[in-house]
């Protein structure tokens, strides 16, 4: 094994001991709602789409895209009203933990408690964060394995998910941002996989959910609801989709599973 960083070591102690299984196989994850996503666009097309400002970090298309990798966001710049894009780490380190072990179970922030939960709590009231994607994937359950079904908005039009962010200071001294994403109830689309669904913002919300100056809990907590199931779709995809390593567009690409969609979609 390649030498790792002090956090890096910790973090994949933590997937041994959740998940049980290998270090030498960390690309067999299944992971909980909302664990995986899609963001198949170039930066340009992220740029010009949520109107941000150019961003200098490196970034490629991607079909699967895991717990603990680095995700672009999008925050509001705090004194003037630009939009900025940089990477986070996706799995939240609250800023007064002790270590990063906890960072790959805490992908995902339950909307109806974050208000509550002191990993969650400040920085839904001051550090929000919009996490762009073009589809998500869960995974049904059946008789003798799980399929993965992919989930677009408008047939794969950019998105984005309610997302917070906090930032870590490592042993070494160097600050490590990340990132979680909200979930909620689902909707008649995702309820026929999955009891919850990642929170996905409308447009029109944007800007009240990124304004730093907005402290007000509750009235952000309105924006956290089930998006609107008639302009979703979901559709089965290859079990290629369950090891990290595979990263292309037959991630999500259309498959039949005849037999499991009428049982769940009947």
């Amino acid at each position: 094994m390649t030498a790792l960083t002090y956090s890096s070591r910790l973090l994949w102690l933590f997937l041994f001991r959740y998940l049980n299984m290998p270090f030498s196989s960390p690309s067999a994850i299944i992971s909980p709602m909302c664990g995986r996503y899609r963001l198949s666009r170039r930066k340009q097309i992220i740029e010009e789409h949520f109107d941000t400002t150019p961003w200098d970090e490196e970034w490629s298309p991607h079909y699967n895209i895991a717990p603990t990798q680095p995700v672009p966001v999008i925050r509001q710049n705090p004194t003037e009203p630009i939009r900025e894009q940089s990477l986070m780490r996706w799995g939240l380190i609250p800023s007064w933990s002790k270590d990063p072990s906890g960072a790959a179970s805490m992908i995902n922030a339950r909307a109806e408690t974050a208000a509550t939960k002191p990993a969650f709590r400040d920085a839904l009231k001051f550090r929000r964060c919009l996490i762009p994607a073009d589809g998500f994937y869960e995974w049904a359950r059946t008789a003798k394995a799980k399929q993965p079904y992919c989930f677009e908005v408008n047939e794969g039009q950019l998105f984005a998910f309610a997302g917070i962010w906090d930032r870590w200071k490592d042993p070494n001294g160097a600050w490590v941002k990340t990132c979680s994403i909200l979930t909620t109830t689902p909707n008649a689309v995702t309820s026929a996989v999955h009891d919850r669904m990642p929170v996905i913002l409308e447009s029109d919300d944007y800007d009240l959910w990124l304004d730093p100056g907005m402290n007000n809990v509750s009235e952000i907590s309105e924006l956290l609801k089930p998006f609107d199931a008639g302009l979703m779709r979901s559709y089965p995809v290859s079990t290629r989709i369950n090891h990290v390593a595979n990263d292309d567009e037959e991630c999500s690409r259309p498959v039949e599973v005849a037999q499991i969609q009428n049982r769940l979609f009947a």
